[in-house]
């Protein structure tokens, strides 16, 4: 069990990271923290301590404790040879070959990387970030996480911007900030794949897309896009939209209900490859053949696509090229030169998962 004073600092260090309170704002009492926290004043006061060594709080003789500008102190630091990298979900097939080239071009350099995983968490992202900026790193590469949604972290990053240090998006962006970017035309490739599966004679199409992430809202719309631009039936198509919190039990129900329609799809086109390699394993558990029966697409071309049985349909994420070009637009960024944003064109992945419905 933690000591009291312990519980103290992390809750009033989160509470003051967080924005609940406002520089020079003034602390609750010793009295109310007591009272607040059931605790003594003894740990009370061990924990303002505490709080005052990290900088986030200062002391006014007589009147009590304010809440300090805390990261007045991220600036620029150009004697840092650390880079942050901050990435949603750094075990998953994507992530690996990204750190190994960034690390490959930084590597030369006299650079390391500090890796961090928010899990798709704005709050973690947050931590991750105060970590890094309080470490001074030389410069932050960052997957936001749950991109479509309002950024929750605003004031950190207009503090970045302010202070100049160097940041580079990969994979999307918070719009409302004017740092680059590394990221994929996820609209038009998705756009592209559905307009293969509706010139091979599928109309009856089951999008699944997760809808937190930028990525996830552009590639649905693309969805929709290759539809309105054939002329095709909207009515004949449908939609599963989740969360990348969601487990896939919760999905896979969903499934379920379109595949016992009466209109089952005959096509299922999957946010990405981890998932389409997910509804392959549940449609075959249910004896429904692939392609025969269901055709399947991805995105994303992960190693193993072109392994399965069936070998999967997809559009082909350059992590090799993203990862170089991280890694070079960083260093360009710490050495005070400009990088401009990069927008990747997924190419189209033909293999066995799809048949022709055409006569």
């Amino acid at each position: 069990m933690k000591r009291d004073y312990i519980a103290i600092v992390e809750t009033l260090k989160n509470e003051i990271t967080f924005g609940h309170y406002q520089v020079n704002q003034q602390l609750p009492t010793e009295s109310e923290l007591i009272n607040r926290f059931h605790s003594t004043r003894y740990a009370v006061r061990k924990a303002l301590t505490e709080l005052q060594n990290e900088h986030l709080i200062y002391k006014i003789q007589g009147s009590g404790m304010f809440i300090q500008d805390w990261n007045k102190k991220w600036q620029v630091n150009p004697k840092s040879k650390t880079i942050g990298l901050i990435c949603t979900h750094i075990a998953d097939y994507i992530f690996p070959k990204i750190i190994s080239q960034i690390d490959t071009v930084i590597d030369p350099k006299g650079y390391s990387l500090l890796i961090a995983n928010t899990h798709n968490y704005p709050k973690t992202e947050r931590s991750n970030l105060i970590k890094m900026l309080d470490l001074q790193v030389a410069g932050l590469i960052v997957e936001p996480s749950e991109s479509a949604k309002p950024c929750q972290n605003a004031d950190i990053y207009q503090r970045i911007a302010k202070s100049k240090i160097p940041l580079l998006f990969i994979n999307a962006e918070y719009p409302e900030f004017n740092f680059p970017a590394i990221t994929n035309s996820d609209r038009e490739s998705e756009e592209e794949l559905i307009n293969y599966l509706l010139h091979k004679g599928h109309k009856n199409i089951l999008g699944i897309f997760q809808t937190d992430d930028l990525q996830g809202v552009e590639r649905m719309k693309g969805f929709i896009q290759a539809y309105q631009n054939n002329d095709a039936n909207l009515a004949n198509s449908n939609l599963i939209m989740y969360s990348s919190h969601d487990s896939f039990s919760i999905i896979s129900k969903k499934i379920d209900d379109y595949l016992n329609s009466s209109q089952p799809p005959t096509a299922i086109a999957c946010y990405n490859d981890e998932l389409a390699l997910l509804v392959t394993d549940k449609l075959k558990k249910k004896n429904i053949r692939i392609p025969q029966d269901v055709s399947i697409v991805g995105f994303d071309n992960f190693d193993s696509a072109a392994y399965l049985n069936p070998s999967l349909t997809t559009m082909n994420y350059q992590r090799t090229s993203v990862g170089e070009e991280a890694g070079k637009g960083i260093l360009a960024l710490i050495d005070g030169k400009k990088f401009t944003s990069v927008v990747h064109h997924p190419q189209l992945k033909l293999r066995d998962s799809v048949i022709s419905l055409n006569k």
